[in-house]
């Protein structure tokens, strides 16, 4: 299949990489990285004033119209920059199932603030006992209009920043709701976590938190459908990411081993390099076409079950022994935790273990397939 970029998508990928390059700089970073919320303000106003955060929401949520894939697009590029955005946590985890089952009103009031820069969304997806929540041992009851929720999500991202964490709970026997918690709630107690990345995380403890029903997205009986679907496209999301973080490491690579000489000769000139690397863009490819695949499946209301597990699979075991490479061929100092290269492997190593590793992708995928030939 011919995934090449229209006009347009180049035009809009350009733009993100522009914007990316002139405000995440490494000085940039550190000083992100030395402050308390592990987020870059200056570049996500920049983003929003390119209009390139509510790109995946229809007009009158002050979005652009577009598609997953070309959040995807804009994914990729974050990851190329390494930028400590919660773009994933809010366009894609948190806005776009807003955007595609919530109420009007719900759109109109948690989706302008997003568009225009001014507001944070996040999804708990994670709860201790696996990573994947699709039964979840948070639990929902009924108190008239409204819903009381408790339960523990873990590994939460930019909880602490956000307007509203989509929460799914079990609302009966088979159900499963989905909430719009608001992380500073009477009953939310928010403990901060520090992922491999160094992405300040939250673990988030429910007890008694009343959610009036102006924050419940959809059916709260009949929000597997939502669940589901939020899950593929976070875990598409992922491997946009990753795809962009594995590209530049081997950039990065590439360009080191082209300079660095040794014998009086550029170290990519041995073969045993020339090898290491020819690997390592077989498998950057490979995570770019089966993410590529999966996102635009997703994009285009197809089922992606299937492809997006194997996508991951990919970004997980693909993006490690791409990382681990780049460290190889660089040497001493590709485990330099000062030299930049260094965030690109603990970024990967983020995002292989978020959401199931490769092994239990594969799990899930042989489970997938059984069921359809069933």
């Amino acid at each position: 299949m011919d995934f090449a970029l229209n006009h347009e998508q180049e035009q809009l990928r350009d733009l993100a990489q522009r914007i990316l390059s002139d405000h995440v700089t490494q000085e940039r970073l550190r000083a992100v990285e030395s402050g308390s919320e592990w987020f870059d303000r200056e570049a996500w106003r920049a983003l929003a004033r390119a209009n390139l955060i509510g790109i995946g929401f229809a007009e009158p949520s002050g979005g652009g119209g577009l598609s997953l894939f070309e959040v995807g697009l804009v994914l990729e590029e974050i990851g190329r920059r390494v930028a400590p955005i919660p773009y994933l946590a809010t366009v894609v985890m948190g806005g776009m199932p807003i955007e595609r089952f919530g109420s009007d009103e719900q759109r109109s009031r948690l989706l302008l603030p997003v568009s225009a820069g001014d507001a944070v969304l996040s999804a708990a997806l994670i709860e201790p006992a696996g990573d994947a929540a699709l039964a979840p041992a948070t639990v929902a009851r009924k108190d008239g209009s409204a819903w009381r929720l408790d339960g523990l999500k873990t590994s939460v991202p930019a909880a602490h920043l956000a307007e509203r964490v989509l929460v799914p709970a079990t609302t009966g026997a088979g159900k499963v709701g989905m909430f719009l918690v608001d992380p500073r709630a009477p009953g939310v107690d928010l403990q901060r976590q520090t992922g491999t990345s160094g992405e300040r995380l939250s673990r988030i403890a429910l007890q008694d938190v009343v959610v009036e029903a102006r924050d419940v997205l959809g059916d709260p009986l009949g929000g597997r459908e939502i669940l589901d679907w939020t899950l593929e496209c976070t875990l598409a999301g992922l491997c946009m990411t990753e795809l962009g973080v594995a590209a530049e490491a081997l950039r990065m690579t590439a360009e080191y081993t082209s300079k660095r000489e040794q014998f009086g000769k550029p170290v990519a000139s041995f073969q045993a390099v020339g090898q290491r690397a020819a690997d390592a863009y077989i498998d950057v490819e490979a995570i770019r076409m089966t993410a590529y695949q999966a996102i635009w499946r997703l994009a285009q209301g197809l089922t992606a079950a299937e492809e997006v597990r194997i996508a991951k699979f990919w970004a997980a075991e693909g993006g490690h022994r791409v990382t681990y490479a780049a460290q190889h061929l660089h040497g001493g100092i590709g485990v330099d935790v000062d030299y930049p290269l260094h965030r690109y492997y603990v970024w990967s190593k983020q995002i292989e273990l978020t959401l199931g590793s490769a092994h239990p992708q594969l799990a899930e995928l042989g489970a997938l397939m059984a069921a359809r030939r069933a």
